[in-house]
């Protein structure tokens, strides 16, 4: 789901970590934060920042929920995939495809792979939140894009389950309530085309995806992805060139590795040559 605010440059147990010498906590640091924590940010700026984003993307359920009247899903399947699966672009993924005709099983694998990433971020948030292990299995179905970037961006522990809590809950509440709402309103719509809503799912899912992409590896993977995705929709069935687009990453990554080493190869050969002219 949408977005994204780095984590401090240093990594620390919780946020960045001051530079200096060891001393005790930095002003105005909670005291349940580790030493020369930077300082602690006010719980209402917390919920204020976690509000705001929870509520800005618990709208967009609307258009999943009608897209996913459109693709045929009965309203007891659209509450159901929102209530237990919650995961945004992969819901939008997997009702993108049903719609286009692709066939479910198709559809399911390219939903699982997207939302695969949560998994990375649960490793990330577990060190940062550190809950009970009673908790853990709950906070888990709230582990998405806005729960993880409002976490980071947090100096200290409590803030950051602040944050992740508030998001999570806003987020949660407030994306089921749309999703019935717009899954109930469609039949009242009716032909979701004539309205231009059977392009809102990519117009989320694009809306989500931008913020994400910082680096230029990241921009020119998701480039070649929508190439390949493009090139390959008008000869595969629907879903599969999006399972194929994701063969984007591998091959950039061994690109760019290979254009490092090259680079470093150069510059190694050119100090040697200096070197071997200052010996001659």
């Amino acid at each position: 789901m949408a977005e994204q605010t780095a984590p401090p440059e240093s990594t620390g147990a919780i946020g960045a970590i001051s530079v200096g010498m060891p001393g005790p906590t930095a002003p105005g640091a909670r005291p349940d934060g580790p030493p020369g924590t930077s300082p602690a940010k006010p719980d209402a700026a917390v919920v204020r920042d976690a509000l705001a984003v929870g509520i800005a993307v618990g709208l967009s359920g609307f258009a999943f929920g009608v897209t996913a009247a459109g693709s045929g899903l009965s309203l007891l399947q659209i509450c159901a995939l929102s209530l237990f699966v919650f995961t945004g672009a992969s819901q939008f993924a997997l009702v993108g495809a049903l719609a286009a005709g692709g066939n479910p099983y198709t559809a399911a694998a390219g939903a699982f792979f997207l939302g695969v990433r949560n998994a990375f971020y649960g490793l990330r948030l577990s060190q940062l939140l550190a809950l009970p292990r009673a908790a853990r299995p709950f906070a888990a179905h709230w582990v998405i894009d806005e729960t993880t970037a409002v976490t980071v961006a947090q100096p200290d522990r409590r803030s950051a389950r602040l944050g992740f809590t508030v998001t999570g809950l806003t987020l949660y509440v407030l994306w089921n309530l749309t999703t019935l709402v717009g899954a109930m309103g469609a039949e009242a719509l009716g032909d979701t085309e004539a309205w231009g809503l059977d392009a809102a799912s990519p117009a989320v899912f694009l809306a989500l995806l931008a913020p994400m992409l910082r680096s230029t590896t990241e921009r020119v993977t998701a480039g070649l992805a929508v190439l390949l995705a493009l090139t390959l929709l008008p000869v595969l069935p629907a879903g599969v060139p999006v399972l194929l687009s994701a063969l984007a990453a591998p091959v950039v990554l061994f690109l760019m590795g290979r254009r490092k080493r090259g680079e470093a190869t150069a510059v190694q050969k050119e100090t040697t040559e200096k070197k071997g002219g200052r010996d001659a």
